[in-house]
Parts: C-alpha cells; sequence; structure tokens
C-alpha cells in the first residue's frame, strides 16, 4: 500500500514539474508575439541635417512617435552617393525597427550608373510607400533671351553642343532630367558641374549657365527675389503653387514631358505582412494631417497617395525611363 502511493507520489511530481518547465518557457517565445514596435524606431537617411528631405523625415517621426508610443529617431548619414546611410541601413535591424528614407535616384538610376553597386534594389529593400513629389522647372536669369522653351530648344538645335546647362553632380535627379530633356528634343548641350546648389543657381541668375532644372525648394529663394524666372514647369499639369508658370509642353517643348524628384520609405525585405502594413498605414496617416501638408507648401512638395501595386509600377518605370537614357548617353560612375 505505501509502495503504491509512493509511486503515485512521485508521478505525480513528474508532471508538475513537466507543467513548471512548460511554464518557464512561455516568457522566451512572449517577444514573438509582442506588437510592433516594441522598442525604439530608427529612420536612416542619407540626407543631411536641414532641408527639405531631412524636414519631411523628421514630421515623420515625430507623427510615428505619437501613434506608436515609442521614440522614433531621425538618424543622418550623408554623403558617398547614399552609400553610407544604405550600408547602415543593410547592418541594422531587420524587425523593421531601422527603416530608412530613399530618393529617386538610389531606387531607379543608380542600378544603370554603377556596374558595381554596394546593394541590390530587389534584395535589400522593400520600397513601400513615397513620402512626397517635387516637380522642376526649368530657370534661366530674369533677363534672359529665352522666352519660351521654344526658345530654347532652337538655340540648342543652332549651337549643337554650345548651349549649357548645370548640375551639382554627375547621376542626379537635375543632371538626369536634361538628359532626358536632350533626347526628347534631339538637342546636344553641354553638362556643367558645380559643386554645390547655391552655387549653380546663381550661375544661371548672373547669366552664366544658359538653364539648369530646378525645384522650387532648390531654385525658390533666387526666383522670389527676382533674380531666376522659371520658364516652364517640368510636368504634366501646372503647378498649384505657380500657376503662371506654363508647362513644358504649353512653352513649345514636347507634350508630357516630365521631370520630378521623390523620396520613399524603404523596409528590409521579408518582413511579416501585419508589420509592413503597420508602417505604411500610419505613415500614411501622418502625411495626411494638415500640419504636414503645410510644411509640405513651404518645401514645395506636393503630397504622392498611392496604392502598393501602382508604387511598384511607378517605380519600374522609372527605372527604365532613367536606365534608357543612362545607356543612350553612356553616362556611367564607376
Amino acid at each position: 500500500m505505501n509502495h503504491t502511493s509512493t509511486k503515485t507520489t512521485r508521478r505525480g511530481a513528474g508532471i508538475a514539474a513537466l507543467a513548471l518547465a512548460a511554464v518557464a518557457l512561455l516568457p522566451a517565445a512572449a517577444p514573438a508575439q509582442q506588437a510592433f514596435p516594441s522598442k525604439p524606431v530608427r529612420i536612416i537617411t542619407p540626407f543631411p541635417v536641414g532641408g527639405g528631405p531631412d524636414g519631411v523625415a523628421r514630421l515623420v517621426a515625430d507623427k510615428l512617435s505619437r501613434a506608436w508610443g515609442q521614440p522614433v529617431v531621425v538618424e543622418n548619414r550623408p554623403g558617398g552617393n547614399g552609400f553610407i546611410a544604405i550600408d547602415a541601413f543593410k547592418r541594422g535591424a531587420k524587425d523593421g525597427h531601422d527603416i530608412i528614407v530613399l530618393d529617386n535616384v538610389h531606387l531607379a538610376a543608380y542600378p544603370a550608373l554603377f556596374k558595381k553597386l554596394p546593394y541590390d534594389t530587389n534584395k535589400d529593400f522593400d520600397a513601400l510607400l513615397p513620402l512626397f513629389k517635387t516637380y522642376f522647372f526649368f530657370t534661366v536669369a530674369t533677363n534672359s533671351k529665352y522666352k519660351t522653351i521654344g526658345d530654347l530648344i532652337a538655340d540648342a538645335k543652332a549651337n549643337p553642343g554650345k548651349l549649357d546647362y548645370g548640375s551639382w553632380s554627375v547621376g542626379n535627379p537635375v543632371h538626369l532630367g536634361s538628359e532626358l530633356f536632350e533626347s526628347a528634343t534631339g538637342t546636344q548641350m553641354e553638362h556643367i558641374v558645380y559643386k554645390e546648389t547655391t552655387q549653380l543657381y546663381t550661375s544661371v541668375a548672373t547669366g552664366e549657365l544658359a538653364f539648369a532644372l530646378g525645384s522650387s525648394a532648390t531654385a525658390g529663394p533666387l526666383q522670389r527675389a527676382n533674380k531666376l524666372r522659371f520658364l516652364a514647369a517640368a510636368a504634366p499639369q501646372r503647378v498649384a503653387a505657380f500657376p503662371d508658370v506654363p508647362t513644358v509642353g504649353e512653352s513649345g517643348g514636347p507634350k508630357g514631358f516630365e521631370v520630378i524628384g521623390w523620396n520613399a520609405i524603404a523596409v528590409p525585405k521579408g518582413l511579416p505582412a501585419s508589420v509592413t502594413e503597420k508602417i505604411k498605414r500610419d505613415i500614411e496617416k501622418g502625411l495626411a494631417e494638415p500640419d504636414v501638408l503645410e510644411k509640405f507648401k513651404s518645401f514645395g512638395y506636393e503630397p504622392f497617395p498611392t496604392t502598393r501595386p501602382q508604387f511598384d509600377e511607378f517605380v519600374a518605370s522609372e527605372t527604365k525611363r532613367f536606365t534608357d537614357v543612362i545607356r543612350k548617353a553612356n553616362i556611367s560612375l564607376d
């Protein structure tokens, strides 16, 4: 009798021990069940502090921090064609707690500009949604002889290779947009590289350069000071903030010609759909708030609402457009 009782007690103790062991394992599994985000989030940006892109990143960080109840910090990693920021992102968290801001050049132009690119747009990023877009204007000196885009094209055709335009580097949106213009108009012009944007647009204002593409953020200050004139908008329709400036097509240039800059949020590949959807949804909510839209106006930016399939299709079309002009112009950065 006592022997049987001892076996039963031992069996019960064994079951209890197993139950305790199972319970002990539960906390280890709990983090996988936690809602995102479970810790501070980092937005890595290749842009320096100050200026429009940095300002938008900080607006997004503030909105997400309020929505998520977690700190969301912007980490500026400028320089090196954006590769410094991209490397930091690639070495960062893969669970969505590190995200990155990229622009159209990183996603759509660099794959064709560099033979050896230190990232793979298909493997290293999931371009989730655009943050904003901005259209470029053809800028000329206030007293320029060019009154229309038609005048500019006529002069370029009459003097092949002599009419010059500028940008701040090889392969940026202003340079590639100008190459697109040459291709669309059958003209040949000379590209002059300046060290920075202030020097570039000052050279346009003094007449040293025939023209340069510029956004309202980069060229706007001189335009508002009446030292530059916006000849035409490289946009499908007139830009709301500049209703008196004709489109390229209205000004004697190719119909539908457009040059835009845009920034996007990208996350690591392979995130759970629930995480990517939360990030996308909450950023979209923040971008739609009135104070953000008001800031966009001061930056010269426009909202860029789109569905995920539409954005994927847009990036693919931009990539093809840039790739075609880069190959035609035989441009390479390595």
